[in-house]
């Protein structure tokens, strides 16, 4: 059985988003960052028993049957290479793709974002930097550019929605505190909606909602 380590409210959302439209039932283990008030009796980032899992002391991490992988991104690419179906790719060439958008995301996004979200909204260290938000809007705008173009089609890979889309959209989700860039990219901006609609995204989205900030 396939069990996802994280807490909803972290990067495990995307693997439990994924889990949730292939419909594989899996286990949850609830980990939570360590630089995060740590409710008692809980796993955390740098719990013993969890570093045995990842000695990373990241989340998330998933075990299945015997194998264990860290990495969200990678673990969707594999969840999704494994159970197969319409979100998986059908070749070699979509499975390149769907590498490629994968840590396009990673490099050319996310670092971004978070800086958008954190200092936007908030962060757990309780401070905000407006300068710094603003630089990385501006430094979005040309990933976005990028984004709205390859998204013609409506999706990433395919013509269809494949795990390129989950991995891609739970990264861009972050910088929806800059409602400008999406302003600027009508597809990006329906495209999210579009993700962000579906029955799975919302099931975990609503998890994630009851789970304490």
């Amino acid at each position: 059985m396939l069990t996802i380590y994280g807490v909803y409210r972290s990067r495990a959302s995307r693997n439990i988003w994924l889990a949730e439209e292939l419909g594989i039932p899996f286990k949850h283990v609830s980990v939570i960052q360590h630089y995060r008030p740590v409710p008692a009796g809980m796993l955390h980032t740098r719990s013993p028993e969890f570093l045995e899992v990842n000695p990373n002391g990241h989340i998330p991490s998933i075990e299945d049957d015997g194998l264990v992988l860290h990495e969200s991104l990678a673990i969707n690419l594999y969840l999704a290479r494994k159970h197969g179906g319409p979100l998986a790719p059908k070749d070699v060439a979509e499975e390149g793709q769907m590498s490629m958008w994968a840590l396009w995301a990673a490099t050319e996004v996310e670092s971004h974002a978070l800086n958008v979200l954190y200092n936007r909204v908030g962060n757990p260290w309780g401070t905000k930097d407006t300068k710094s938000a603003d630089a990385s809007v501006e430094a979005l705008k040309a990933p976005f550019s990028v984004l709205d173009r390859a998204l013609a089609g409506g999706f990433l890979v395919g013509g269809r929605f494949t795990v390129a889309d989950i991995n891609a959209a739970e990264v861009v989700r972050y910088a929806q505190a800059a409602p400008e860039l999406f302003d600027a990219a009508p597809k990006v901006k329906a495209w999210l909606a579009a993700c962000q609609a579906r029955p799975a995204f919302k099931k975990m989205w609503a998890a994630r909602d009851r789970e304490p900030a």
